[in-house]
């Protein structure tokens, strides 16, 4: 060991209490002097242990209603004194101070606290000042002492403590400071974050997740891949392996796509973008016309619906091979035929509040933009064409915007009667994406007579319409904003077909 400290006094103050009981009792073993506070300080009692009380180190007690318990002199010259530093040591002899070799803290769980609804005075009491300064101070001086700011650091602990006779070494303990330092920033931006509301907000960007979960590889084999996040949280996983760092895109992209609808609705992804999307009065007919959209590319998709898939439905689910299934509820009959293919996953999406922020990293920084939160229905759809939309067009046109909305620009998506027909995603021009579109309809046999388009952003040029009305749509859908846009619509009159503006662009890259 390099730099070996002897734990010979002990700080211990913390909120939660779990697993404690075998470090308390390891270093009753070791003969270590133990300080301690209020509720730790009970129970340490109560193990039948021996504790100083703080107070009776700093001839103080605890004030202000608990705020001020360690805040002293005595606590922090004992836990940053330098023990190779000979005016440090003169100075703690000279004022009685007692070198603090192990700091064990914990903070208040602010987060919790927030996450309850409880009000604002509540959650401003529970910002933590003795322990987080405990926690640096400790942390800081990790030369000479140990700090354990997280009960999920008591393991190791009681491990040192027994196995190396209540020495540590300078490498430890300085893992022990790196994670006291993860613990502490994680906890200041968790509050500046709450405090970072409103109007008035300032435009930085501070994010922290504890959680990480390591992923088979990246978007290939040969890179690494990490989600950093609570998956737990967002969905019960009932079957399969581990998603990978493409599944999760793709499941990211399943949630935003299905939120958007509120009757029973099936969707079908790959890559991002819906190959199938259908509503229905029920999930099984949703099922099989969203399958039929594209069948091909529905091979090792991602599915996901809006309501309890029941057995019929799975029977019919099972028949392809899939990735990835995530529903709000099985049946027990439909999650035992689900889960009779050991690799394909199975989620159960719970009922999570997701962030309203989206950011990425880009160049030498990070990109953020609010989440996307609009989509225009018939009520915000402007007709500029002599030819009305009918009433089931404008459903249409409503249905086509949700998934233009989050298909990969430059992205033209037709729909009829509650299904995605077709869609051409990616393109470097609207034309083409046109045409990609016309090619898989007629492929898989669906007729565009009567069908609607959407676009995810304004027309340029007239060619776009022109070839759709060619091809049997009888309504379209456009933000608009082009200085060109008479053009379009002269041409959708031309042609008899109807035409909407919603003043909103869509665009995805």
């Amino acid at each position: 060991m390099n730099h070996p400290v002897k734990i010979k006094n002990a700080l211990i103050s913390v909120f939660y209490k779990d697993n404690l009981e075998p470090v308390i009792l390891q270093l009753q073993k070791l003969g270590v002097n133990i300080y301690s506070t209020g509720g730790t300080e009970t129970f340490i009692k109560n193990l039948g242990v021996d504790v100083i009380p703080v107070e009776d180190l700093t001839s103080y007690p605890s004030i202000l209603g608990g705020r001020v318990k360690t805040l002293h002199p005595k606590v922090f010259g004992g836990i940053l004194t330098r023990r190779a530093h000979s005016g440090d040591q003169e100075q703690i002899a000279q004022y009685e101070i007692p070198e603090i070799d192990l700091v064990i803290v914990d903070l208040y769980p602010f987060e919790e606290t927030v996450k309850s609804g409880a009000p604002e005075q509540d959650i401003i009491e529970k910002i933590d000042i003795g322990g987080i300064s405990l926690i640096r101070a400790a942390a800081k001086n990790h030369q000479d002492v140990v700090i354990i700011a997280s009960k999920d650091d008591y393991t190791t602990l009681n491990n040192i403590l027994e196995t190396q006779n209540g020495e540590t070494s300078l490498e430890q303990r300085k893992a022990f400071a790196r994670n006291a330092f993860h613990v502490s920033s994680h906890y200041d931006s968790a509050i500046f974050n709450w405090f970072n509301q409103g109007d008035d907000a300032l435009t930085v960007f501070k994010q922290s997740e504890q959680k990480a979960t390591v992923l088979r590889y990246g978007e290939n084999p040969h890179q690494k891949g990490y989600f950093y996040g609570d998956l737990d949280a967002m969905f019960d996983k009932l079957n399969g392996k581990e998603l990978s760092y493409n599944n999760l895109v793709d499941v990211d992209a399943a949630v935003a796509l299905i939120d958007e609808f509120t009757e029973p609705t099936f969707a079908i992804l790959k890559h991002t973008n819906a190959c199938g999307v259908a509503s229905r009065p029920n999930l099984l007919d949703a099922w099989q016309d969203a399958l039929a959209c594209d069948p091909v590319s529905a091979f090792g998709g991602v599915l996901i619906c809006n309501g309890e898939v029941d057995e019929a439905t799975a029977l019919e689910i099972n028949k392809l091979f899939f990735e990835v299934l995530i529903a709000p509820a099985y049946s027990a009959a439909a999650e035992q035929v689900l889960t009779s293919k050991k690799n394909r996953i199975i989620l159960r999406r719970k009922d999570v509040a997701l962030p309203g922020k989206l950011f990425k990293t880009l160049l030498n920084g990070v990109i953020e933009q609010d989440k996307d939160n609009t989509v225009e229905g018939p009520e915000l759809m402007t007709a500029v064409t002599r030819q009305k939309p009918t009433e089931q067009e404008l459903k249409d046109l409503f249905f086509a915007n949700k998934v233009v909305k989050h298909t990969k620009s430059n992205t033209i998506v037709f729909a009829k009667n509650n299904t995605l027909i077709a869609s051409g995603v990616g393109q470097t021009s609207r034309v083409d994406s046109l045409k990609q579109a016309v090619i898989k309809a007629e492929s898989f046999g669906f007729s565009l007579q009567g069908a609607v388009m959407a676009s995810d952003a304004f027309f340029p040029f007239p060619d776009c319409v022109e070839l759709a009305a060619e091809a049997g749509i009888s309504a379209v859908l456009q933000p608009g904003g082009s200085i060109k846009d008479q053009d379009s619509i002269d041409k959708a009159n031309e042609k008899g077909i109807a035409m909407v503006t919603t003043g909103v662009r869509h665009f995805k890259h």
